[in-house]
């Protein structure tokens, strides 16, 4: 009973060098480097190669790898058939599971179940590549809409957002979602994080990996805050707006109900350091769209209003939520663009696990019958 922890709160599953959430000092680190450092002075790309080769590129190493991300003939055209093969109730996180699933099909079973550091590495980066092709035109394709193909003309962010949204964006359009990107990059061992490192544990390839982590991130309790607080800051303004505000929160508090995108299970009352550097970004943006500068107060008012109630912060699914609604992207791809952002801490877990491997095989508290008889 003494070991016995519900949820493994708490419980250390592995050793690792790709990060930490350092609640005390209120760092993310990533392979030594504080996040929002990354973030603020560096491009996704530069931190996707930091995550998983533990250091900064060089000019040429960058240059290299982006070329590899943005090589817009290495993603298959049948790809997209299979994208419009399934069927229009699909749920897009299914979708992008699926195309995952297809592309690993594309290498020889000795290349695929190939676990060496440079097998995953060359594999690794691909998916870094390919899930963002899948994300924006699994959701062009279910919507009806032509898919965007990748052009590699384009920076890394640039071209993701012009396939999401079909619209050329304005470079602080592209310096923002690239921010974002990055914040959403790596965070420690999350439940998607832990399942691709479980089924890696088995000496299963990169790409199953990949596919247990997207089954979990679709699970409400991981994925999705992002989108449940943007639909409550819409609720919000379609009821009253900003003037509201106030009392709409504490109506939900008063009835046990839920705000998304407050609180952490690992900074649980403290600030996301994520958050707090991306709220700043919401009023660049803001004037956008028509209601932006109005969505911008009854964001305000919420985390007010947790703050005073509840001693609770946001998170950074709160403030992404936002500006992800002000990059005109829509709602059914937040979560997507999550798990895309996290393709390289994914990577590097993996690399991580199979370099270094042991079998994931916990045990249990029984608390069922015994000594039954026929």
């Amino acid at each position: 009973m003494e070991d016995f922890k519900p949820g493994l709160e708490g419980i250390i599953a592995t050793d690792t060098n790709v990060s930490f959430l350092d609640v005390d000092q209120e760092e993310i680190v990533i392979r030594g480097y504080d996040l929002i450092e990354l973030a603020d002075k560096k491009t996704f790309p530069e931190v996707a190669y930091l995550v998983i080769n533990g250091k900064l590129p060089n000019n040429k190493e960058i240059q290299d790898f982006e070329k590899i991300l943005l090589d817009d003939s290495a993603f298959p055209e049948e790809a997209y058939k299979v994208l419009e093969l399934c069927p229009d109730s699909s749920m897009l996180m299914d979708v992008i599971r699926t195309g995952i699933s297809f592309l690993a099909g594309y290498h020889s079973e000795s290349d695929l179940m190939n676990t060496n550091e440079k097998s995953n590495f060359t594999k690794g980066i691909r998916l870094i590549a390919d899930v963002a092709v899948l994300t924006a035109n699994s959701h062009r394709i279910l919507n009806g809409l032509t898919p965007v193909r990748p052009d590699s003309s384009k920076s890394f962010s640039e071209n993701f957002i012009t396939m999401i949204t079909g619209k050329t964006p304005s470079d602080k359009e592209v310096e923002i979602f690239d921010k974002i990107l990055t914040c959403y990059i790596e965070h420690e061992m999350p439940n998607s994080t832990f399942a691709a490192r479980i089924i890696g544990s088995t000496l299963s390839d990169i790409y199953g990996a990949f596919v247990g982590a997207i089954a979990s991130l679709k699970g409400p309790l991981h994925g999705g805050a992002n989108e449940a607080a943007m639909h409550m800051l819409l609720d919000i303004k379609s009821k009253g707006g900003h003037k509201i505000a106030d009392d709409y929160v504490m109506n939900r508090l008063n009835n046990k109900e839920r705000i998304m995108g407050f609180g952490h299970r690992v900074y649980m009352k403290k600030y996301d350091p994520r958050a707090f550097f991306l709220k700043d970004y919401i009023a660049e943006l803001a004037p956008n769209i028509p209601d932006g500068e109005e969505l911008h107060k009854i964001y305000k008012i919420v985390e007010e209003v947790m703050a005073r109630e509840k001693g609770l912060y946001p998170n950074t699914d709160y403030p992404i939520a936002l500006l992800f609604y002000l990059l005109e992207i829509p709602i059914p791809l937040y979560t997507p663009i999550f798990f895309a952002s996290r393709t390289a801490g994914l990577v590097a877990h993996v690399i991580e696990q199979h370099n270094n491997n042991r079998l994931f095989r916990p045990r249990v508290l029984y608390t069922g019958p015994r000594g039954l008889k026929l």
